[in-house]
């Protein structure tokens, strides 16, 4: 695919996004680069991400980047090749945790987004439709990942919705 254009893939767990999206990322001719902002923080983590490796296969490079997601985007999609961002949700966690500002930050990826030569696929979660999280904190991070979803969506040309392993595209 020549046409890759940067892309939203939303959805919830399990949902397929992360598969989807890679194979938008594996049908351009570009170099491939695989952003990770998970952390193995236990085993459970540990074995997630190594699934997510074998399934990429050989041919990717993967920059890990928990928090300084737009330095490593600016740094990796200047030169020739395509971005994998696996997750926006993951990275908002790390940010929180971390006491960083949410908007902040996307503010600072929007305005790259805004100027970006190549082409970049995100994979986020749709938290927001399930349950009202009971805690404080959960609803201010369902909040702020809605925020985030919205501007990213706003910023990019295209959205896809990812349902039962089956996209639905949301814009065009």
């Amino acid at each position: 695919m020549t046409d890759l254009v940067t892309t939203l893939v939303l959805g919830g767990a399990r949902s397929g996004k992360s598969a989807f999206a890679e194979s938008l990322v594996s049908a351009s001719a570009l170099t491939k680069v695989y952003v990770a902002t998970a952390t193995a923080g236990d085993e459970e983590m540990k074995s997630r991400i190594a699934l997510h490796r074998a399934r990429r296969g050989e041919g990717w490079i993967t920059i890990e980047e928990p928090l300084a997601l737009v330095d490593a985007l600016t740094r990796e999609a200047s030169r020739n090749r395509v971005v994998l961002v696996d997750c926006l949700t993951l990275w908002l966690s790390n940010l929180m945790f971390a006491g960083r500002d949410p908007e902040v930050e996307a503010r600072r990826l929007t305005q790259f987004l805004g100027v970006a030569k190549h082409p970049v696929v995100f994979v986020s979660n749709e938290v927001g439709l399930g349950l009202v999280p009971e805690t404080p904190l959960g609803r201010a991070f369902r909040d702020a990942q809605g925020r985030l979803n919205q501007v990213v969506a706003a910023a990019v040309p295209q959205v896809v919705f990812m349902a039962a392993g089956l996209p639905l595209w949301l814009k065009r």
